[in-house]
């Protein structure tokens, strides 16, 4: 089954991991900037972070038939830092135009601080200053349901806002009511430790329906896994769920919310009689 992992930290991933995808039906990545594992440098660490997101990760994709976007911004851990954020923030229009680039993202909160919120409402008014779609990250555990209500409200009260170009990811059981019902587009992350397993994620959906859902791998250089979405197939196709609904999550929400950037291509199926033999994907 073809599946879009909307969430994948590739730059943490080998070359076999691509293969991996590919082989189990992958036909498109989306890569969120994220934390290192350590805090940058400064903001020309940031300036060739981007550039890596925007010219290397593509090329080693399509060498395995995957299409590869990115988003760009300062990852909320940095987002303390307040200097450092208005010097990344500079940065990053100048990356909006490259071929492969959907929004904003992963921006969120990390400990829930005025400081994190600042920088936060920073990367907001950039992706309405230039018309990006929006991809969020929620705090992790105890700091989950506060941080994420903190987001939500800020959101809904700010009428320039449209919650279907917003994805706000990490979901779980006690926080996906709160994004559905105010409109916004959420995500189940299949990462075993601090997320959700894939039963878990078939859980949530079993409770709260299709709409506005998404499953991604989120895989980075932690403990994760990039094939975690046929695992989720697996799973779904163990409990009887049927292949629309299965494609629906793997495929369909996630090609409806990314292609609200004109940027967004899928690729497009060959022919019965085609030859075996892809054409080279295009990143326009």
């Amino acid at each position: 089954m073809n599946y879009i992992d909307l969430h994948a930290h590739m730059i943490s991933r080998t070359t076999d991991d691509y293969h991996r995808m590919a082989l189990t039906g992958c036909v498109a990545v989306t890569e969120p900037a994220f934390w290192s594992g350590r805090d940058r440098l400064g903001p020309l660490a940031f300036a060739d972070y981007f550039d890596h997101l925007t010219t290397f990760e593509p090329e080693r994709a399509r060498q395995y038939g995957i299409a590869h976007y990115t988003w760009l911004c300062l990852n909320p851990k940095e987002g303390e830092d307040r200097e450092l954020a208005r010097q990344v923030l500079a940065l990053i229009p100048g990356f909006l135009d490259r071929p492969n680039v959907l929004g904003i993202g992963e921006i969120g909160l990390n400990r829930v601080t005025r400081n994190e919120l600042a920088t936060f409402l920073d990367h907001v008014e950039l992706a309405l200053e230039h018309r990006q779609l929006i991809h969020i990250h929620t705090p992790h555990l105890e700091d989950k349901y506060k941080g994420t209500k903190v987001i939500v409200e800020t959101l809904a009260n700010d009428p320039r806002i449209d919650p279907a170009r917003v994805m706000i990811d990490h979901a779980e059981e006690h926080t996906a009511p709160l994004i559905l019902e105010h409109g916004f587009w959420t995500g189940f992350t299949l990462y075993p430790r601090t997320k959700a397993s894939p039963a878990r994620a078939l859980d949530m959906i079993e409770m709260y329906g299709p709409e506005r859902l998404c499953v991604a791998s989120a895989c980075d250089w932690g403990a994760s896994d990039p094939v975690a979405i046929p695992e989720f197939v697996l799973e779904a196709r163990r409990r009887g769920h049927s292949e629309e609904l299965i494609t629906r999550m793997v495929y369909g929400n996630p090609a409806a919310f990314l292609g609200q950037s004109p940027k967004f291509r899928l690729p497009v199926p060959a022919p019965i009689n085609a030859p075996v033999t892809p054409a080279p994907l295009s990143t326009d």
